[in-house]
C-alpha cells in the first residue's frame, strides 16, 4: 500500500474511520487482519483488529513489532490502561465508526491510490440491472444521478426526464417520505408509481460508515423476489465501496491541485510550471456573500461545490485554468488577462446565478503573488457596503480599495474624524441634527444647491442656511478646496455611506 496514515484518514476519517490517539504522520505498509497467534508482524503494517481484547496488551505487543497502527471497532472506551500503553509506545489507535464494515476499510486500504475509473460506475449499473431485471440509477444524496444502465427504453417517460434531467423529480421523492426512509432503512423498498403511465420503484440506500452516500433505483414492474432484494441488498454495499473510492481519489486530486495552486500563488519556484502555466495569467479570487459567520459543514461543502462548478466551466471555455479552495475563497488562475477575464467570470456568474452566491476580484499584475494580492484586494472591496458590483478587476476599484486601507489604520490607531467633520459630528449628535448629510450632499453633487437641496429632500433655501451653519458650527472655509477634499476623504474613511 505504501502511503501514510494521515492520508488513509484524509480519504476515509469522517466516513469510515475516527483517530482516537497517536500521531498519524508516518507512513503505513501492509494491511493486515488481527493475529493473536501469528509471532511475526510486517514493518508498519496497519492492523485490523477483528475480535481483539487486551486492548493494552495488543498495544504493546505490535509496538514492540513496529506495527503503524491499529484499527478498532467503534465504540471503545480509552480507560487510563489503554491510554497509558498508547502513551508508552506512540502506536496510532483508529476506530471504525459504526455502520462500517471490517470489508468496506480492508478493501478500500488494499486499492492504495489507484483511482477508480468514472465508467465503471456505469458497469456496475449495468450489472445490478441484470441482477434485478430492471433498469437502473445511482444516485447521489441530492439526487443528482451519478450513473445509469442500459435498458433505459423499459422505463418510462419519468425515468428519461431523470437520465437527461440528471436527477430524480419530486413526486417520486415525496412519495412514502423517501428521503427519510432512506435515512433510515438498509433494505429496499418500494415506491408507488406516480401516474398510470408510469411505473414504480424500487430504492435501496448506498450507505457506509453511517453517512447516506446515495441511492440505487430500479424501474421494477413487480416487486423485487427475495433473491433479487439480496443481490440487490449487496449490490448497494459494491457501489458504496466505489464511491468512497471515487471520493477518496478526488479528494487526492483536489488536495495535489490545492498544493501546488497555493504554491504558484506563493512564488515557488516549480509550482507553475507543474500546473502547465505558461506566458500571462490572472488570478481569480471568488468569496460568497453567506461568509461572515462561522463556518460550518454546509458552507465547506457549499464552497468545494462552488470550486468544482467554476473548474469545469473553464475546463469548457479556458483550459489550461487552474482551480482550488483555499480557506474560504475559491482561486483561480486563467491564461488571460484583461477584458477577457473580466467578461470569464461575469458569464460564470450569470450562468449559476442560482446555484453559486459568489463574488469575484480580479487580479492580473506581473507574477502571480502579486496578482492574487490584487485580486483579494479587489474582492474585498465587493464585500464591503461599497459597491452593488459582483465582479471588479484590482485596477477598477483602487481607490476603493485605498479608502478601505485608511479605515484599517486609522481603526488601529484608534482615530477618527477631526477638524471640521469631529466638531459636524458632535453638533449632529448632541442636537439631532443633519448637518453631516447635508454637507456630503453638497460635496457630491459638487456644490450644486439644487442637486444638493433635492437629495436629502429640502428646500434650496432650507439647505443654504444648512450650509451656513456648516461653516460657523464646524468652523469650516466652505471655498477652501483643501477643507473641503479633507472633508470628503474623512466622510468616505470614517462612514460607510
Amino acid at each position: 500500500m505504501r502511503t501514510s496514515l494521515a492520508r488513509v484518514l484524509d480519504s476515509l476519517g469522517g466516513t469510515l474511520l475516527e483517530l482516537l490517539a497517536g500521531d498519524p504522520a508516518g507512513p503505513v505498509g501492509d494491511v493486515i487482519l488481527h493475529d493473536p497467534l501469528a509471532d511475526r508482524v510486517p514493518d508498519r503494517a496497519l492492523v485490523l483488529g477483528i475480535g481483539a481484547d487486551d486492548l493494552p496488551a495488543l498495544v504493546r505487543r505490535l509496538a514492540t513489532r513496529r506495527a503503524a497502527g491499529l484499527v478498532v471497532r467503534l465504540p471503545v472506551e480509552v480507560d487510563s490502561d489503554l491510554r497509558a500503553a498508547l502513551d508508552e509506545t506512540g502506536l496510532v489507535l483508529l476506530g471504525l465508526r459504526p455502520g462500517a464494515s471490517w470489508d468496506q476499510v480492508f478493501q478500500l486500504l488494499l486499492s492504495g491510490d489507484a483511482p477508480p475509473d468514472g465508467d465503471d460506475l456505469f458497469a456496475l449499473a449495468d450489472a445490478i440491472c441484470a441482477l434485478v431485471d430492471a433498469p437502473i440509477t445511482i444516485e447521489a444524496p441530492d439526487t443528482r444521478v451519478l450513473a445509469f444502465s442500459g435498458r433505459q427504453e423499459e422505463s418510462d417517460r419519468i425515468r428519461i426526464e431523470v437520465i437527461l434531467g440528471r436527477r430524480t423529480p419530486e413526486p417520486y421523492l415525496g412519495q412514502d417520505d423517501v428521503h427519510a426512509r432512506l435515512a433510515r432503512d438498509d433494505r429496499p423498498f418500494m415506491v408507488p408509481a406516480i401516474t398510470e403511465d408510469t411505473l414504480p420503484r424500487t430504492v435501496v440506500a448506498v450507505r457506509a460508515g453511517g453517512e447516506l452516500l446515495g441511492s440505487i433505483w430500479a424501474a421494477a414492474r413487480e416487486p423485487l423476489s427475495p433473491d433479487q432484494e439480496q443481490a440487490f441488498t449487496d449490490a448497494a454495499k459494491l457501489v458504496a465501496l466505489h464511491l468512497l473510492r471515487l471520493r477518496a481519489s478526488a479528494d487526492t486530486g483536489r488536495r495535489l491541485t490545492a498544493e501546488l495552486v497555493a504554491g504558484a500563488l506563493e512564488g515557488r519556484p516549480g509550482a507553475a510550471a507543474r500546473l502547465g502555466l505558461e506566458g500571462t495569467n490572472s488570478v481569480l479570487a471568488m468569496g460568497f456573500t453567506e461568509d461572515g459567520g462561522p463556518d460550518t459543514a454546509s458552507l465547506t461543502a457549499y464552497r468545494q461545490q462552488a470550486a468544482d462548478t467554476l473548474a469545469l466551466h473553464l475546463s469548457t471555455v479556458l483550459p489550461g485554468s487552474a482551480v482550488t479552495l483555499l480557506e474560504r475563497v475559491v482561486y483561480a488562475i486563467v491564461p488571460t488577462t484583461g477584458d477577457r477575464a473580466l467578461q470569464l467570470a461575469t458569464e460564470f456568474l450569470q450562468r449559476t446565478r442560482s446555484r453559486v452566491d459568489g463574488l469575484i476580484g480580479i487580479g492580473d499584475a506581473e507574477g502571480l503573488p502579486r496578482s492574487r494580492a490584487d485580486a483579494d484586494r479587489a474582492l474585498r472591496v465587493l464585500r464591503s457596503a461599497h459597491t452593488q458590483r459582483t465582479v471588479a478587476r484590482a485596477a477598477d476599484v483602487e481607490v476603493e480599495a485605498l479608502l478601505l486601507d485608511l479605515r484599517d489604520l486609522s481603526a488601529a490607531q484608534g482615530r477618527g474624524p477631526a477638524g471640521p467633520l469631529a466638531r459636524l459630528f458632535a453638533y449632529d449628535q448632541a442636537k439631532g441634527g443633519s448637518l453631516v448629510e447635508s454637507l456630503r450632499a453638497w460635496l457630491d453633487a459638487h456644490g450644486d444647491v439644487a442637486a444638493a437641496s433635492a437629495a436629502v429632500h429640502v428646500h434650496e433655501n432650507t439647505f443654504r442656511y444648512r450650509l451656513r451653519r456648516i461653516a460657523e458650527v464646524g468652523e469650516f472655509d466652505l471655498g477652501d478646496p483643501d477643507a473641503r477634499f479633507a472633508a470628503n476623504l474623512q466622510l468616505r474613511v470614517f462612514t460607510a455611506g
